[in-house]
């Protein structure tokens, strides 16, 4: 396998990429950690955000 990407937001290595929606105008990959972040900025009000205690 290639190198792994690193994530535009911390800088951590990406094991899963997720990208990001054109309204946050964010180029580049994002990790799971701060996708979950990200979704919760874009859509406030009550959800699950699963694995929030790694925050």
């Amino acid at each position: 396998m290639g190198s792994k990407e690193k994530c535009t937001l911390c800088g951590e290595t990406v094991e899963l990429p997720f990208k990001s929606m054109k309204e946050w105008g964010i180029d580049g990959t994002l990790c799971g950690k701060c996708y979950s972040k990200k979704i919760n900025e874009h859509y406030p009000g009550e959800h699950i955000r699963v694995n929030k205690h790694l925050d």
